[in-house]
């Protein structure tokens, strides 16, 4: 098929198919961006690994002359953005053609994934469960296959929680190893942008181009010899026994294959991470500052559940927020020690696969309690500045994905073991 060819087929399914994944779709942009990529072609020419390839963006980036919304109505009426964001710009030039942008938890602020505004898009296995968050769209329509790539944001999860609930591969860089300007904040300290994707590679060309980076083939890493620590303890309470017992026959099978695998303890580090930690997490903290001026005037057009979330930021003092963001860098440093001896951390991306949308829409304790459990093994990497990458594992009748952990600024070196580590699941 053609990029042109491509882009029709895809428009066509998203126009078919669940109208809450996309928020809004570019057809116009994209096909003729198909016609650039086919032109070049013809005359033996290509742009890199993402020319031609279909992409979606998180309805909280940039694009030039629209209004970002943030999967909110609160910004409707802003002023609309004067140029793309700085990740927009470097995957255009890349030649990856934008279908549109995808639909997300208000404010990026739900590891969930409902939004009472736009709809809740189905999960990709299974329409009735939730499509995590906040990438919610994103997830489904690399799930479903509409998108090739999806561009997400990852503040506590926020890329590994869809990549893990929708089966495919998310990855989470070192935080400010993206460029942050021109996507909505939800916290200046924790926020990441990452891509979502089939496979590691083109997670991996997604990445390189977002950095900035001159994409370049994977050099895999072998699975023998990895060394890889596993973090029990309180990461693994409350885990639904499909996926313990998938991460357990995953460790089995990467044992088979000649990995390192053994108990790497990282309990009392995340037991500093909440006593550091005051009233409201750093994430509600720095929201309540963002939407300081918007968050009272404003309040009924606001998710009532964000808007809680958002509002208790507000009881930290500055002199709490300064102590604890002095000692996370402390707190980073030690984790940073505690990994040398090893590759990878692993755990279940998720202690769940996909709740059920309705309970959670009808029940505010539902909603908080899974809420809590979906957000608790992927946050502390970003507390810790840590690299995580969202591998499904095989053999589930619902998705749910093995989580690999590095420390921070080791992001290309994660993406080879997780390519690795892709082939011999795939086998």
């Amino acid at each position: 098929m053609s990029v042109r060819e491509r882009v029709e087929e895809r428009l066509a399914r998203i126009g078919a198919g669940d109208p809450a994944v996309f928020t809004r779709l570019y057809p116009a942009e994209a096909r003729a961006a198909a016609d650039a990529a086919d032109a070049r072609r013809r005359d033996g020419i290509s742009l890199g690994p993402l020319d031609g390839a279909m992409v979606s963006i998180k309805d909280l980036f940039d694009v030039a002359g629209e209004t970002t919304c943030a999967g909110s109505v609160v910004l409707k009426d802003a002023p609309p953005a004067r140029t793309d964001a700085p990740v927009v710009a470097r995957l255009r030039r890349a030649g990856a053609v934008i279908l549109g942008r995808t639909n997300m938890s208000e404010f990026a602020f739900s590891g969930l994934g409902l939004n009472p505004h736009y709809g809740t898009p189905g999960n990709a296995a299974d329409p009735r469960r939730i499509p995590g968050g906040s990438s919610a769209g994103a997830g489904v329509s690399v799930g479903q296959g509409t998108s090739d790539i999806a561009i997400g944001s990852d503040t506590g999860g926020s890329v590994r929680i869809p990549a893990s609930l929708n089966g495919v591969v998310g990855f989470k860089p070192t935080a400010r190893r993206v460029p942050l300007e021109g996507a909505f904040p939800l916290s200046y300290a924790l926020d990441s942008i990452g891509p979502l994707a089939r496979t590691v590679a083109d997670c991996a060309a997604a990445d390189a181009v977002m950095a900035g980076e001159e994409p370049a083939p994977l050099d895999a890493f072998g699975v023998a010899g990895l060394r890889v620590g596993v973090p029990r303890g309180v990461l693994f309470t409350e885990t639904e026994p499909l996926v313990a017992e998938a991460f357990e026959r995953t460790l089995a099978l990467l044992s088979r294959a000649g990995a390192r695998v053994s108990d790497h303890p990282v309990d009392d580090l995340l037991a500093a991470m909440d006593a550091a930690l005051p009233d409201g997490s750093i994430a509600a903290i720095e929201a309540a500052a963002i939407h300081a001026d918007r968050i009272d005037t404003q309040a009924d057009l606001y998710d009532p559940r964000v808007h809680r979330r958002i509002v208790a930021g507000r009881a930290a003092t500055a002199a709490a927020y300064i102590r604890t963001l002095r000692r996370r860098t402390e707190l980073i440093a030690a984790l940073d020690r505690r990994l040398a001896p090893i590759d990878v951390l692993a755990l279940p991306a998720t202690a769940t696969t996909a709740p059920l949308t309705a309970p959670l829409l009808a029940d505010d304790g539902a909603f908080l309690s899974a809420n809590r459990l979906m957000l608790r093994n992927t946050a502390f990497g970003n507390f810790f500045d840590l690299t995580g990458l969202s591998l499904p594992m095989p053999g589930l009748p619902r998705p749910a994905g093995l989580m690999l952990l590095a420390r921070h600024g080791a992001d290309r070196r994660l993406l080879a073991i997780g390519a690795g580590l892709e082939a011999a699941l795939a086998g």
